[in-house]
């Protein structure tokens, strides 16, 4: 989340019940270039908060309703969005004050009344700590994509899969919502590989995954590379009526679809083994196993019988889960 802007200024949240110093406070702040907001308590100040992240904060300590103090406990029990720099302004300077100060969850002092000078440096020490923390964020993220992520087609891989296909069921059967989710396989992919060599057989994996992408929802569906030409396709709020649907589109877009490389035209097909349902009780146990075990035995039957096909069967309640031969569609060539 990059919250500063283009300078690199952060916003920064004053809270100072006297209203000279509060005004004071803002001149030098504003003339740093920083976005300033700010109100004359700490009540005010975590209230504001809760509804605007700000990753700088000043307080006074001593103010009416909540003092520092109280706002930098409350703030760091408040859970954000980031990590949030607290500095106290106080007329206090004993040493067991600072301690408390710190730690009431503060990161720094700056002693009243304050100097420009010295309140400017320890706001820029500030800001190369949140652009460390926001670096060391990016970093992570970029390593979590990476690791959830095919190098090769860039959807996701198995990995993701097993983390959020379980997820995705069990909040369709809280919700008593349809999921369905599809296999798709490229039929014959190694002639491919043999014919025109595996930078050609990536090419075309890459361009499928394009192809499945450009016709799935992009803010609520999602695919996986499940095994060498082999890719699972999610469908939340989607029946197996829908799935089919949609797969018999897909299956016929690919099939009239020429993969370019090198200047040589490649054709494909695709098969389409689906499972889901439209709707299940809280108390029924679905697996991730067991939707993704019947879809691949409709799309080994889609093999058998000459591939290029579309087929699915649904979960019925009066079934028991158990996911008889209910076959949706067959669309023999």
């Amino acid at each position: 989340m990059n919250i500063s802007d283009s300078n690199g200024h952060f916003p920064i949240l004053v809270a100072e019940d006297d209203p000279v110093a509060r005004k004071i406070l803002e001149k030098t702040l504003i003339k740093e270039g920083h976005e300033v907001v700010s109100v004359e308590n700490g009540r005010k100040a975590f209230d504001l908060f809760k509804q605007r992240f700000f990753p700088i904060i000043l307080t006074d300590w001593m103010m009416p309703e909540m003092d520092g103090i109280e706002l930098c406990r409350a703030v760091r029990n408040h859970q954000a969005s980031g990590y949030v720099f607290i500095i106290i302004l106080t007329s206090k300077d004993s040493k067991d004050d600072i301690v408390t100060g710190l730690n009431s969850g503060a990161d720094d002092y700056v002693n009243k009344p304050f100097n420009p000078p010295e309140l400017k440096a320890r706001i820029k020490t500030c800001m190369r700590i949140l652009e460390l923390e926001r670096s060391l964020k990016e970093a992570n993220e970029n390593i979590r994509i990476l690791s959830i992520t095919d190098p090769l087609t860039k959807s996701y891989n198995r990995g993701y899969i097993t983390e959020c296909l379980p997820k995705e069921i069990n909040r369709a059967i809280r919700y008593e919502r349809a999921l369905s989710l599809m296999l798709c396989d490229i039929d014959h992919f190694k002639k491919v590989n043999d014919t025109y060599g595996h930078q050609a057989g990536d090419q075309v994996l890459i361009e499928v995954v394009h192809s499945i992408k450009d016709s799935i929802r992009q803010d609520l569906d999602w695919t996986a590379r499940y095994g060498g030409e082999e890719f699972l396709i999610v469908l939340p709020e989607t029946g197996p009526q829908g799935a089919c649907i949609l797969a018999e589109r897909l299956r016929n877009s690919i099939s009239k679809y020429k993969f370019i490389f090198q200047e040589k035209a490649i054709h494909i097909t695709c098969s389409f083994g689906i499972s889901g349902f439209d709707s299940v009780t809280s108390d029924e146990n679905i697996s991730s196993e067991s939707l993704i075990n019947t879809a691949d035995k409709y799309l080994y039957q889609c093999k058998l019988e000459g591939r290029n096909r579309v087929k699915a069967g649904y979960m019925d309640k009066a079934q028991s889960l158990k996911f008889k031969d209910k076959l949706l569609i067959s669309n023999d060539q």
